[in-house]
Order: structure tokens, then sequence, then C-alpha cells
């Protein structure tokens, strides 16, 4: 879309509609992710020429890089704003809002945390026992990282560069990617594996498994559910929280503070989220950058 789109849009905000700053930099910040999704998927497509269809398209990407429902109802609320300015601007002839529907709260999806549970949650850690300084590495690289538990339980020693800053995933398909780790995470695992690991008997074939349970071997997914399940009642966080929760939060904190859609994308492992098998190619520096800038405790 061009930026007199915008231009005019914010001083439609302003003007008609009197709304505070912050409410103005959302409404916008909600066109701009829209605007991302287009530029991807349809390049050409003229504002005029946005449908349902478009939209539905958009929302179920949201939904697929794990935003929180609270968050896609909020950008529905911001698109309906949008077009029906661009209707009485003249911009558009049918608003392909009308019929679009925000997704219901009440669908299953998992919790999003907020960044103040996330740090009440990693609080509750014993780390006065070996395990817990286990437990720490594991939360902060599951949600700092954005990681499937089943590419965390899989994360390999040698798959681990802390120097420059980044971890090698293998996510579905054997699908290899990197991503990018800030100083805090990676702070962590090093006194993990120097202060915990390097004590314990390794089970042969485990060698080069970071994560290992008390007997020397690879944890596997329901130890990591059990792990986070008892850290959650030890917190007092009265939420449905799983493994997924902090991949979920990850992407939620990314997004809404304006990270790249295609970054977020890249960093998650989803080489393709709609039909059409759009790939676009992001280098580490971008990525590490992207993290940098919008992910909330990268570096603290």
């Amino acid at each position: 879309m061009q930026k007199g789109f915008f231009t005019g849009y914010k001083a439609y905000l302003q003007l008609e509609r009197s709304l505070s700053d912050n409410s103005i930099d959302a409404y916008l910040h909600d066109v701009h992710l829209l605007d991302q999704f287009l530029a991807i998927q349809y390049p050409e497509l003229d504002i005029d020429q946005i449908r349902l269809s478009h939209l539905k398209e958009f929302i179920s990407y949201l939904h697929e890089l794990h935003l929180a429902v609270g968050s896609q109802a909020r950008i529905v609320s911001g698109l309906k704003s949008f077009f029906q300015y661009a209707e009485v601007e003249g911009l558009i002839t049918d608003n392909p809002t009308q019929l679009l529907e925000a997704p219901k709260l009440a669908r299953k999806l998992p919790s999003f945390l907020s960044i103040e549970e996330i740090d009440v949650l990693l609080a509750a850690i014993d780390r006065s026992k070996p395990e817990g300084q286990r437990n720490l590495a594991m939360l902060e690289t599951l949600y700092r990282c954005g990681l499937r538990v089943s590419e965390l339980v899989n994360l390999q020693v040698s798959n681990l560069f802390l120097e420059a800053g980044f971890i090698k995933v293998v996510g579905k398909g054997n699908k290899e990617r990197l991503v990018p780790m800030g100083a805090a995470a990676s702070k962590q695992i090093k006194i993990y594996k120097e202060q915990v690991r390097v004590h314990q008997t390794i089970k042969t074939g485990n060698e080069d498994v970071l994560f290992l349970s008390n007997r020397g071997s690879a944890l596997s997914r329901v130890m990591v559910f059990l792990i986070l399940k008892k850290l959650v009642e030890a917190s007092g966080i009265k939420k449905n929280i799983h493994p997924h929760t902090l991949r979920h939060s990850f992407a939620t904190h990314l997004i809404e503070r304006g990270a790249d859609l295609r970054a977020v994308q890249e960093m998650l492992g989803h080489v393709s989220i709609t039909t059409t098998e759009i790939y676009t190619h992001l280098d580490r520096a971008y990525l590490r950058d992207t993290m940098q800038k919008f992910h909330p405790r990268f570096d603290k």
C-alpha cells in the first residue's frame, strides 16, 4: 500500500477520532502488519483489490505465527477501522472487513504469558539443585528462541554457537535453521554445561545431547511438560501453561513490538505458512538485529 494511505489514516485517527498517541500507534501497527503480509504474498495487489479472502488468509497467517488470540482480535478491530476510513475517503468501493470476524477468545490455544509472568515463572525455579540450573537454561531457551519442545530436547551441544550468538535447530522434516540467542540465555546454558552437565554420567549415545535427565539420557517431551507444570504450580500463575506457551509468547512479544513478520516466520521455522509457499530468506545479521531490537528479554 502507498505511504500516503498511512499518512491520511493517521490524520483521520488524530483529527476525527481524537485518539491518544498510543492508540494511534497501535492502529497504524496493525495496518503495517497487513501491508507486510500483502507485500510478501500479493506484491501487485492495490488497496481496492483487497478482498475478504485476503484478510482471512492474513488472520490465518497470524494464527500460524502463534500470535495471541486477543492480539489477533485487536488487529481485526484495527483493520476494520482502516477500511472504514478507506471507504469514507473513496479509496475503495467495497469494504472487505464487513464480514470479517475476530477470532473467538474461547478458542483452545496456548495461554499467552506477559513479560511479568515470564519473570515470575523463571523466579520459581529452585536453583539450589542441579536440575534447577538445567530447568532455567531450558526455559530461557524455549522462550528466548521460540523453540518447539521437540527441538529443545533434541538440541545438541555441537549445534551451539554461543560466542557468535546463534544456535542451530533441527525442526520439522529435519530442516535446519539458525536462531539468534542473546547473552542472558547463553549465560544460563554455559553455567549449566560447566557446573551441572559436566558432572553427569552420560549414557552412550547421548554425548551430544544438551539437556540431560538425572540419569544421563535425553529428556522426553513429557518430562519437559511435567517440569513446567510443577513450576507453574510453584509460581502461582493461574493459567493452563505447557511448553508451547513459551513459543507462543516468544512470537507474540516480538510481533507486538513491531518485529518483521518474515523474520519471526524464519525464527519459528515456518518455511511456508500459506499455500503459495513463498519463502523469503533473511540473513543471520538481520535476524539477530530483529531479536535484539524487539525481544523484551533478549539480553536481560
